[in-house]
């Protein structure tokens, strides 16, 4: 009786389909934080461009 139930309970998928699930949602957020934070790199480095050329002249 517990050797047949572990056997279902190898041959189960159910648990490692979430589990890939998971780690492609893990990989895909992680290069949504790359992208991001390259982007706000270079929206930093205009903003600073904008405001070098806005400040007054004396």
């Amino acid at each position: 009786m517990l050797l047949s139930k572990l056997r279902k309970f190898a041959a189960a998928e159910d648990g490692a389909t979430s589990i890939e699930y998971a780690l492609i949602a893990v990989i895909i957020s992680i290069c949504i934080v790359a992208a991001g934070k390259g982007i706000a790199t270079s929206l930093n480095g205009t903003f600073g461009k904008v405001a070098d050329g806005m400040a007054p002249t004396n």
